[in-house]
């Protein structure tokens, strides 16, 4: 004999099952978090050894306002800028530089913080530093 499932009990079963969570769910950004961009230079850019690369970044922060922004180069702290105008500003415009040494492909990254240190998630460049000829 067979067994044939009613619609009604096969659609409770479907329902229950997409409740079932398994592991640690993932956490949804939050949508108020800082956020930092790249201004100059373009990602993909080709440098030459040996060029003071000028790096603009700006950063954003409608809820508690930017405090400092942090470029990285390789992973590595290079430089950070704050505002001079208030301890915390709501768009943050600073221009850094770092002189463009190894030859070879290198990532720039740009971090924005607020006063409490929540930070935004890093935002990734990448950049050719090639030999002059």
């Amino acid at each position: 004999m067979r067994r044939v499932l009613r619609p009604a009990l096969l659609l409770a079963l479907v329902a229950a099952a997409c409740n079932l969570q398994q592991g640690t769910p993932t956490p949804l950004p939050t949508p108020d978090a800082p956020a930092v961009e790249f201004l100059s230079p373009v990602n993909g850019s080709n440098v030459f050894e040996g060029t003071d690369l000028t790096v603009e970044l700006v950063a954003r922060d409608a809820g508690a306002g930017v405090a400092r922004v942090e470029l990285l180069v390789d992973d590595v702290s290079h430089q950070e800028g704050s505002p001079v105008d208030s301890d915390v500003v709501p768009v943050f415009t600073v221009t850094m530089n770092w002189l463009a040494a190894g030859v070879g492909r290198h990532s720039l990254s740009a971090i924005a913080y607020r006063a409490d240190g929540t930070a935004s998630p890093a935002t990734v460049i990448s950049i050719q530093v090639v030999a002059r000829e």
